[in-house]
């Protein structure tokens, strides 16, 4: 059985395997752990030039391309608004539709920042500002939508004083779809985390956690310990929230300057990671209790302390990343031992991590691609490529292409 059919078998048997295994539809890919499911090989070493299918020009944003149905699916600026695009898999355009006003601070130019969500016949794309529409992926007309402003008293004030998470740069990280619904992080007043009928736009639960707000990290579903839940990594800590009822389960606290937490937690078994550029990477085990579950931090290490970069699992034991200084490191899930770490040059302070059956592929914010062997034991580098301007995108892989973004192109890359 293939590397990619193992995986696979191991999705479906834990009952976390996308309708859309084939595709890339939402943030970090079908399962949204950074693995494409795929049949198709990376080369042994990357060429230094990869062949470009198509590139398209396309205004600003920070979110990642998505690809479903065959068709790419991406954020950008068009005349002051955050715009969704669908196109063909050519890159000739379908459609566009408008979703905001867009939102400007000192990270980066005006633009969206939030990675749409695809799933069967419907798109969800989230604004900087907290607009959620839902879009027919068809045409892209509209098939419901909210405010979390006007629908859930939630705050946005932007880059102003001690503003923390969401409402200072903004609604990043991208709802998610279990089943028949979809769960979003929203931030208000009763509201923090909200889960909505994906079809309809109808309030299923809502959660209000006390002092706490989304951040810039995507919620996640997954279930440590034997129950399903909603894992978030919020401004004042990693919580877990029952699936089915919005009840809060248990918080581990972890406090970061003005709730900058970024990645999205990594599961491995009944340990969840999370890191930042503040408390370093942190270990997290979930186990059942009398009262339902319970959650303790095991381990922490400041010797990998991720900023934006989400850590991808390798081999079920360890999580590659990029800490301070864009050094590339592997620690041990069970015990936050640092296997390895490597100066791989990737830029100033993102790189988008996915894995490609035994190798990684990790795109810089300069625009190089690394790709890198997905081993425990030492970083062994095979190749890079110079792929795009300044970004902070996680590309997605469909198929033997990849697809990427920067501030101003839109690109598929052949790469098999």
């Amino acid at each position: 059985m293939t590397n990619a059919r193992l995986i696979a078998a191991f999705l479906a048997a834990s009952g976390a395997a996308s309708a859309f295994a084939a595709d890339w539809p939402q943030w970090r890919g079908p399962n949204r752990d950074g693995y494409a499911v795929t049949e198709t090989k990376l080369p042994d070493k990357l060429p230094a030039n990869l062949p470009v299918v198509w590139k398209s020009p396309i205004g600003f944003g920070l979110d990642s391309p998505v690809v479903a149905g065959g068709k790419v699916f991406f954020l950008a600026e068009k005349d002051g608004k955050e715009v969704v695009h669908a196109v063909a898999a050519d890159g000739k355009p379908i459609w566009s539709a408008e979703l905001d006003e867009t939102f400007k601070d000192g990270q980066s130019d005006a633009g969206p920042r939030c990675t749409a969500v695809v799933d069967g016949d419907l798109l969800y794309a989230q604004s900087c500002r907290g607009t959620l529409r839902c879009l027919a992926v068809a045409d892209g007309k509209e098939v419901w939508a909210t405010n979390f402003t006007k629908d859930f008293e939630a705050t946005f004030t932007g880059e102003k004083g001690k503003a923390e998470g969401h409402t200072r740069h903004g609604n990043t990280g991208a709802p998610v779809v279990d089943g028949d619904h979809l769960i979003a992080g929203v931030g208000g007043k009763e509201a923090t985390y909200v889960c909505f009928d994906k079809k309809t736009g109808k309030v299923v639960w809502k959660t209000a956690l006390e002092n706490l707000l989304p951040a810039y990290a995507a919620p996640i579903v997954a279930s440590p310990a034997g129950v399903k839940q909603v894992i978030a990594f919020t401004t004042g800590g990693v919580v877990g929230i029952d699936r089915e009822s919005g009840k809060a389960l248990w918080t581990v606290a972890q406090k970061t300057a003005l709730g900058r937490h970024v990645t999205t937690p990594t599961v491995a078994g009944d340990m969840i990671v999370v890191g930042s550029f503040n408390i370093g990477l942190v270990g997290i085990k979930l186990s059942k209790s009398d009262t339902g579950v319970k959650a303790e931090q095991i381990w922490q290490t400041k010797d990998a302390m991720p900023n934006f970069s989400s850590p991808v699992l390798v081999g079920g034991t360890h999580v590659i990343g990029v800490g301070q200084g864009l050094k590339v490191f592997c620690a041990e899930v069970a015990t936050g031992k640092i296997a390895w770490s490597a100066d791989a040059t990737l830029g100033k302070a993102h790189a988008g991590l996915i894995v490609v059956g035994d190798k990684v592929l990790a795109l810089g914010d300069n625009g190089e691609l690394v790709m890198f062997a997905a081993d425990v034991n030492a970083y062994r580098e095979l190749g890079r490529s110079q792929v795009a301007g300044k970004n902070w995108c996680t590309p997605a892989y469909v198929d033997g292409k990849l697809f990427l973004r920067d501030a101003k192109e839109l690109k598929c890359l052949e790469i098999k």
